[in-house]
């Protein structure tokens, strides 16, 4: 039964079960960086229910969080489905640098004033880029889904400036932010997400720094962090990616299929990571947790104290890259 067949019996109708596709259903691998309770998790989920949908049953998908496909390594992930060892896969830009280093574009410490220059980059000229380049490594990214604005915890003290960070052992998850943990002295440790919270919990690291809805919030990582501070330094979207190989051996019909439940997923899961964030921080307060908000003067000075890890990244990246990103976010945040 051929899935246009197939596709039109649903739309008549009748349900998967119905013309006996339930069993017959193809599963797709797909793995991403956290836990089970995160919006990356329900946006993987939803991507789930809506490609069943959309094919007729003739596709579903089983989902695989905390990088367990790459033996936890969410580094990794990104290389194996390039080489068709993982059919999808959902990880972050900054976890791709490794494999793209062009990808670190999207988190240059303070190239964002707000979510309108987020999405600006993420749909206009800058994004296509960097689908451009993903593709050269095996990738067809598919949409783009929010992980957010990277806010800093720790144990020690409340973080309100530069200084402040001297001397904390900060878990960072990629390459370019050991460099903007080195800028502020503090003392930067690479460390996979699985290792975190125990690594918090006993105090191996003082702190880490993730956004608050898709992360701070479902990784309970409230119960081992005493101090938040939301300096919006960094921002670090998600994609949906497709191995190229599983990618071109579908036809039209179904790589339409493919990109319009990844589209509308990830677009459900941008709007609920938001969502949570938007009420977050007085959840946070609520927990316990001693949240210090600091005024534009303030984030001012982290700024310019990570200026020398934007340089260095930006000629990594490339100067025309860099340039095309700032161009975008600073057109959508002054319009």
């Amino acid at each position: 039964m051929t899935f246009a067949f197939r596709k039109s019996m649903i739309a008549a109708g009748l349900t998967a079960a119905m013309l006996g596709g339930a069993a017959s259903a193809e599963t797709l691998r797909l793995s991403h960086n956290v836990g089970d309770t995160t919006t990356w998790h329900r946006g993987a989920e939803r991507f789930n229910e809506l490609l069943q949908e959309k094919t007729g049953g003739e596709y579903d998908v089983r989902i695989f969080p905390n990088a367990q496909l790459a033996g936890g390594d969410q580094m990794k992930q990104a290389e194996m489905t390039g080489r068709g060892a993982i059919d999808v896969v959902l990880t972050s830009a900054i976890n791709v640098t490794p494999l793209a280093p062009e990808m670190a574009a999207f988190s240059l410490p303070y190239l964002y004033a707000d979510y309108e220059a987020v999405d600006a980059t993420t749909s206009g000229e800058a994004g296509a880029r960097m689908e451009e380049v993903m593709e050269g490594h095996g990738i067809k990214v598919l949409a783009w889904g929010e992980n957010g604005f990277r806010e800093v915890t720790n144990n020690v003290r409340p973080i309100r400036t530069p200084e402040d960070m001297a001397g904390l052992k900060m878990r960072v998850a990629g390459p370019m932010y050991i460099d903007v943990m080195n800028s502020l002295g503090a003392n930067p440790v690479q460390m996979q997400w699985s290792e975190t919270f125990p690594a918090l919990q006993q105090g191996v690291v003082d702190g880490q720094e993730n956004p608050i809805g898709a992360v701070i919030i479902p990784q309970r990582v409230y119960e081992v962090q005493d101090h938040l501070t939301t300096w919006h330094y960094s921002y670090d979207p998600i994609f949906l990616g497709v191995s190229m190989e599983r990618w071109e051996a579908w036809d039209e019909e179904m790589q339409a299929a493919v990109q319009e439940a990844a589209t509308e997923a990830m677009e459900y899961q941008k709007q609920i990571s938001r969502e949570d964030t938007a009420t977050g921080v007085e959840f946070l307060r609520e927990q316990g947790m001693e949240v210090y908000e600091p005024t534009a003067e303030e984030l001012q000075a982290f700024k310019e104290a990570t200026q020398p890890a934007f340089d260095k990244w930006a000629e990594q990246i490339g100067p025309e890259i860099v340039e095309l990103f700032v161009s975008e976010a600073g057109a959508a945040a002054t319009n």
